[in-house]
């Protein structure tokens, strides 16, 4: 609801974004859930505002740790059909995820033509148009004509000049996620015997290993997707769009492709792997 107050004291009103300080609990059922949907797109669309509730079909797209997706479709009186998507924050995520931070961003985002267009902002969570294309697999991933389309796709992102801090936010995030993971309590025996498995101490070490390598790169800071994973790419083959929203770990030839086709989409095979992160990945 803070965030939802907030984005919309930014003025985001006049620039055709919608908000609502209604949330709904994403861990409820769907049946239950639709009761709570169509509420809140009576409050932010005014002119759903007297359709009846038959009006509206609510269908869940997917949903994972950090985020429910939704498809609305609404039949309007002597109008064809309108759908949108629908976001809602996974509980408790706001602790490893800077939402404020996110939406700031999506709005450029969603300007440069990435992903679906930014309609609202609620209590917890979104509002964009609902994009006509299918979400990947990991074996779609591995296919090497997708991977070149999302590694091309990928490298326009990172180009994308987002206001804020340019100070990188990775390794703060990462040992923020550390911190929370390595104190964690299960009431169930056998969750909490696998937990009991793991080497907080070497996890840490692999950490700060992996922050002296990436240092001796002197890298640029972009703005980074962070959770690339299949089901958060979109194609769309008719129109061949690659859609980034909301990367599951390819093996080492595919990464190579991967590699090739974001450092240098337009002459992929001109690509040098003699640089020392490459000799350490190939070692490793």
């Amino acid at each position: 609801m803070e965030v939802a107050e907030q984005e919309a004291c930014h003025g985001y009103a006049s620039q055709d974004i919608l908000s609502s300080p209604l949330t709904i609990d994403p861990s409820l059922p769907l049946p239950h859930i639709k009761h709570h949907i169509v509420e809140l797109c009576k409050d932010m669309f005014k002119e759903w505002s007297n359709l009846d509730d038959s009006c509206f079909l609510v269908e869940r797209i997917s949903g994972g740790i950090t985020n429910l997706l939704l498809k609305v479709w609404v039949k309007e009186e002597n109008r064809v059909g309108v759908s949108i998507a629908i976001r809602l924050f996974g509980l408790n995520t706001d602790n490893i995820i800077d939402r404020q931070r996110e939406l700031q961003a999506i709005k450029y985002i969603s300007a440069a033509g990435f992903g679906a267009k930014w309609l609202g902002v609620f209590g917890n969570g979104m509002v964009q148009s609902f994009i006509n294309a299918y979400t990947l697999t990991p074996s779609d991933m591995r296919e090497p004509k997708q991977a070149a389309k999302i590694a091309k796709q990928l490298q326009r992102f990172h180009q994308l000049e987002i206001p804020g801090s340019k100070e990188p936010q990775l390794w703060n995030e990462i040992i923020k996620f550390f911190e929370q993971a390595s104190v964690l309590e299960f009431d169930d025996i056998k969750k909490h015997k696998t937990y009991e498995t793991i080497s907080f101490a070497k996890v840490h070490d692999e950490i700060v290993e992996l922050k002296e390598l990436t240092d001796r790169l002197n890298s640029p800071v972009v703005y980074a997707h962070n959770d690339l994973l299949s089901g958060n790419v979109m194609i769309n083959n008719e129109q061949d769009k690659v859609y980034l929203i909301d990367y599951d770990y390819p093996n080492r030839n595919e990464q190579y492709h991967f590699f090739r086709h974001y450092l240098q989409p337009e002459r992929p095979n001109e690509v040098c792997y003699h640089l020392p992160w490459v000799k350490w990945i190939k070692s490793s």
